[in-house]
C-alpha cells in the first residue's frame, strides 16, 4: 500500500511521543522536586542552626523587599507551614509539568515571580514567606485552564483539582492576620491569567 506523505509524518510523530513518553513523564517531577528540596533546605538550616530566615522574604515597597520576590518561596516558619505547601507543589507542579509540558516552565515562572512582585506592590508592610502564591498560582492555572480550553484532558484536570484543592479559594480572603491572603489572592490571579493568555497556544496540542 502507498503511503501518503502525511502519513508517514504523522505516524513519525505519533512513534517520537510514544518513545519519549516515559522519559517526559519522569522528568516532569524534577523542576517541582527541585524547589521542594531548596525548600527543605532553607527549613533545614532554620531549625538546625536556629536562625529565622524571614528577612528573605518579600517585604513590600523596599528595596531590600524585592529580593523577596526570588528568595520568599523558600522560607517557612513552622513544619505545618512547609509540609502544607511541599505536596500541593509537587502534585500541581507535576500534573503541570506532564499534561501542559509544552507551557510548564512559563506558567511556572510566571506564578513564581509575578505573584512576588504583586505581593511587593500591594502587600501588607511585612514579611511575606512561603510557596502558598505558587501553589495557589499552579492550583488556579489548572482549574481555570481546563474551563478556556473545554476539551476532555483539560477538564478532567480542573475536575480533579477542584475535588482535591477546591477549599483554598476561602485562603483568597483576609483571615489571620499573620498569614499572607495577599499571596494566595495574587498566586490565584496569575494563575487565571496565564490560563487564559495561554488558552490558544498551538503548542498545546500536541503535548
Amino acid at each position: 500500500m502507498i503511503r501518503l506523505p502525511h502519513a508517514v509524518r504523522n505516524d513519525e510523530r505519533l512513534l517520537s511521543q510514544l518513545f519519549f513518553m516515559p522519559l517526559v513523564q519522569r522528568n516532569s517531577i524534577v523542576p517541582p522536586l527541585r524547589l521542594a528540596f531548596l525548600m527543605w533546605v532553607f527549613f533545614a538550616v532554620q531549625f538546625f542552626l536556629n536562625i529565622d530566615l524571614g528577612f528573605l522574604g518579600v517585604l513590600p515597597r523596599s528595596a531590600w523587599g524585592l529580593v523577596g520576590i526570588f528568595t520568599a518561596p523558600l522560607v517557612h516558619g513552622s513544619w505545618n507551614h512547609i509540609i502544607s505547601n511541599t505536596f500541593p507543589l509537587i502534585f500541581l507542579g507535576t500534573t503541570l509539568f506532564v499534561f501542559y509540558n509544552s507551557v510548564a516552565v512559563r506558567v511556572f515562572v510566571q506564578c513564581y515571580l509575578l505573584t512576588g512582585l504583586c505581593v511587593w506592590i500591594f502587600g501588607r508592610n511585612f514579611y511575606h514567606i512561603g510557596a502558598s502564591g505558587l501553589v495557589y498560582g499552579l492550583a488556579f492555572f489548572l482549574i481555570s485552564f481546563g474551563f478556556f480550553r473545554k476539551d476532555f484532558k483539560s477538564l478532567s484536570i480542573a475536575i480533579v483539582v477542584v475535588v482535591l484543592y477546591g477549599g483554598i479559594i476561602y485562603g483568597i480572603f483576609p483571615s489571620q492576620p499573620r498569614v499572607s491572603w495577599e499571596s494566595h489572592l495574587f498566586g490565584a490571579l496569575i494563575g487565571v491569567g496565564s490560563a487564559f493568555t495561554m488558552r490558544k497556544d498551538r503548542s498545546l496540542d500536541y503535548d
